[in-house]
């Protein structure tokens, strides 16, 4: 029988990290934070009342085993003078099956079989849920896309009201044999998935080992001049009685020029390993050259790391 793994997080990290997981022998459940509320996805929810759906369609582009040309169907955008403008052919598929089938779960679930994804994918809630942060100085901020361009600095991240998590995912955590935290950003992407109670619940009430794919760059508003220990403390504490066990992180070399690029451009710089702050938090460490430049982009090498979360199981 395949070991069971349960991957949660939202956007290119999660969707990069599934590329390489999905080619190795496992029962791969995706969980997919739904609280984007920009652009196409954001003028969708605001006219259908539905989650997210951008993060899902880059999971469904990820785990899809279809021709090229359906992921550029996928991730097509009109470019028009209409109402049509901006938004993406998945982005509209996935709000259709949502109205046709009666909620976003089904509707992945039959877009799925078209693409003949290799695992699940399942929206974290069905709620039509609001990300709210309180920065550092005091004020609070309604809206992951406002949070995101908001340099203040996150103090904490909670949900305006508590979502129902779908049974499904809480199904998901108590059946894995891991779980599995992608990259990506921290406070927008990851820990959407951790300020529930029901899944905090489930998590520590499961028997799986967590991991831990820490990014390789900061994010700026999020993570600045986080190490890879300030990643896994934060994770910490909105794990509450549950800890990260694994964490897999990059030791390769990037580039100086294109770190200057990125810290001029992007405000992003490399993400630094404390070696005696992961010892004092008592994780197992997997370190490893995980650097992947894609076209002047920085990327985590998906191959080398689906081997690694594969390897903590078998």
């Amino acid at each position: 029988m395949k070991k069971k793994v349960v991957v949660l997080g939202g956007g290119t990290g999660l969707s990069t990290l599934l590329r390489g997981l999905k080619q190795f022998p496992i029962d791969i459940t995706a969980v997919v934070s739904v609280s984007d509320d920009g652009r196409s996805t954001g003028r969708l929810r605001e006219e259908f009342k539905t989650p997210a759906v951008g993060d899902i369609r880059q999971v469904l582009v990820a785990l899809s085993e279809t021709e090229p040309l359906v992921e550029k169907l996928l991730n097509y955008r009109f470019e028009t003078t209409s109402d049509l403008n901006g938004h993406a052919v998945g982005n509209l598929l996935l709000t259709a099956m949502d109205n046709i089938t009666g909620n976003m779960s089904d509707g992945i679930e039959a877009l799925g079989k078209i693409l003949n994804l290799k695992g699940r994918i399942l929206p974290l809630t069905e709620d039509n849920v609001t990300l709210m942060a309180e920065m550092k100085d005091g004020s609070i901020i309604e809206g992951e896309h406002h949070i995101t361009d908001s340099l203040k600095g996150i103090k904490r991240i909670f949900y305006k009201e508590e979502p129902k998590v779908c049974p499904e995912v809480l199904d998901s955590i108590e059946e894995a044999d891991l779980i599995v935290f992608s990259m990506g950003s921290l406070y927008t992407s990851i820990l959407p998935n951790l300020i529930s109670d029901e899944m905090v619940d489930s998590i520590k009430k499961s028997k799986a080992r967590i991991l831990y794919a820490c990014n390789v760059m900061t994010q700026p508003g999020e993570t600045d001049n986080f190490t890879v220990g300030d990643h896994i403390k934060v994770l910490n504490s909105y794990l509450k009685k549950r800890k990260v066990d694994i964490v897999i992180m990059n030791n390769g070399t990037i580039d100086a020029k294109l770190i200057q690029k990125y810290a001029s451009l992007e405000q992003k710089d490399p993400v630094k390993i404390d070696p005696s702050e992961l010892k004092k938090l008592g994780v197992q460490v997997i370190e490893d050259d995980l650097v992947s430049v894609e076209t002047g982009t920085i990327r985590h090498n998906t191959m080398k790391l689906a081997f690694h979360i594969f390897s903590s199981i078998v």
